[in-house]
């Protein structure tokens, strides 16, 4: 019987926020395109978190900067479990990034969870390269809101955009009159408190 006859194909799922997509995410997304014949990256919601761009955003920001890969499909998760998404579409692994040991304690939890309600499905943990060890969407958001140089973070292709949504515009702000004298109310309180006044 030929090999392509008895072959049963490899659907992995790489699920996360990516908001927005790192170069660490990049990194995990490329190794799993050469372990599984198929990746499927899922843009996903997280209710702890207050998103910078929509799910359409993301996923095609995800586009962009996977053009290279002819095995990547990339989907939305979107009010439906995880492990409901990889029994649907007939995957049978999840790939995950790790980053440090408070990344683990988390994950595992995730991948106990992701077991039980879907057996049949195994969950793969890549550690992260180390010049990513630090990297993470909420760094990025950090540093661009405060006008931070992120190019090394994010690829060229998409910097733009990120950096036109998250850089926020350094107003000075106006102080008035009675904000201004409870200000310094607060100032001579805490001045006779130490010992400080004139």
């Amino acid at each position: 019987m030929p090999d392509e006859a008895i072959h049963t194909r490899r659907v992995a799922v790489c699920p996360g926020s990516f908001d927005p997509i790192t170069f660490g995410h990049l990194d995990i997304i490329s190794r799993a395109t050469k372990l599984f014949d198929k990746v499927i990256v899922l843009v996903s919601t997280n209710l702890e978190k207050n998103p910078s761009f929509t799910l359409t955003e993301r996923l095609l920001m995800i586009e962009k900067v996977t053009e290279q890969y002819d095995n990547i499909v990339i989907d939305i998760l979107d009010d439906e479990l995880l492990a409901d998404y990889v029994r649907r579409v007939g995957a049978h692994a999840i790939v995950k990034g790790l980053r440090a040991v408070s990344d683990f304690e988390y994950e595992f939890q995730m991948a106990l969870g992701n077991k039980k309600l879907y057996p049949e499905a195994e969950t793969v943990f890549l550690t992260t390269a180390a010049e990513n060890m630090y990297l993470s969407s909420s760094i990025v958001r950090q540093i661009a809101s405060l006008g931070g140089d992120i190019s090394s973070f994010v690829p060229a292709e998409i910097l733009p955009v990120i950096e036109t949504r998250l850089r926020k515009k350094r107003v000075p702000k106006e102080i008035d009159e009675t904000e201004n004298a409870a200000i310094l109310q607060q100032v001579q309180q805490f001045a006779h408190k130490i010992g400080k006044e004139d």
